[in-house]
């Protein structure tokens, strides 16, 4: 199967969101989950990096969702 360059593009797109989504989803519920208490300051210290990463994440479907919409218009 021959896949064009937009493609490949548009999945890696489609790829980099979800992975920067949960990123950010699994340090934002970290110090929720975690047992340890040391563990549990850590990740909350974190929560401005977790926030970045949901956004971005959140920003690059968005982006990858435009670029399907459009498409198929």
């Amino acid at each position: 199967m021959v896949t064009s360059p937009q493609h490949k593009q548009d999945s890696e797109l489609l790829l980099k969101g979800a992975v920067c989504a949960l990123i950010g989803v699994i340090i934002l519920l970290a110090p929720y989950i975690a047992r340890s208490p040391d563990v549990r300051e850590m990740m909350a210290q974190g929560s401005v990096v977790g926030w970045f990463a949901l956004v971005l994440g959140c920003a690059f479907l968005a982006r990858y969702g435009l670029i399907r919409w459009r498409s198929r218009h």
